[in-house]
């Protein structure tokens, strides 16, 4: 099947962190605590995602007290932290959401993605992915992790959709509510 129609399924779209929502840098503090850089483009996907009518959910291995804040920023329905089995996670949450997992999109980089990429409905590997990760995606990013892969795999789906001229209407209405 191609991954223009797997992508006409999808319902919600699943992330990695480290290596895809960020471009895997950590800056390490003194206390332990660490630093992460988001692409706001990334961010803006998700919003774009939400607009469609898509969900989003996060599983990564680490755990992180930023990640939490921009989860709920960008109000993200499932955020599952220092996870080791992450396809266990994906069957939680297609139970949880009652979803099959043809309606799943998940994007990702290395090793620990890799269960979860052969199972769901579409799977994306950013640019900079590790090989195993890009050969079994249906769809590779041109953009690297933390650089707006992310925002490029959500277009991919949109567009997919045929949902563009919708999603721009409620995107520049959305924009004119948030400054009033």
């Amino acid at each position: 099947m191609k991954a223009e129609d797997r992508a006409k399924k999808i319902k919600m779209i699943l992330m990695d962190v480290d290596g895809t929502l960020t471009d895997g840098s950590l800056l390490v503090f003194p206390d332990g605590e660490e630093l992460k850089t988001y692409d706001v483009k990334d961010g803006t996907g998700i919003l774009l995602a939400h607009l469609a009518g898509i969900q989003s959910g996060i599983i990564t291995g680490k755990r992180s007290k930023a990640l939490e804040k921009r989860a709920e920023t960008l109000r993200i329905t499932e955020l599952h932290q220092g996870i080791l089995d992450k396809k266990e996670s994906l069957q939680q949450i297609l139970k949880k959401q009652n979803f099959q997992k043809e309606e799943v999109a998940y994007i990702g980089d290395d090793l620990g993605d890799l269960e979860v990429i052969k199972e769901v409905g579409l799977a994306g590997a950013v640019g900079d992915a590790h090989h195993a990760i890009k050969k079994h995606s249906h769809f590779v990013c041109s953009q690297p992790g933390g650089k707006g892969a992310v925002r490029e795999f959500i277009e991919f789906i949109i567009t997919s959709q045929k949902l563009w001229p919708e999603i721009k209407k409620r995107y520049f209405e959305f924009l004119e509510r948030r400054k009033g």
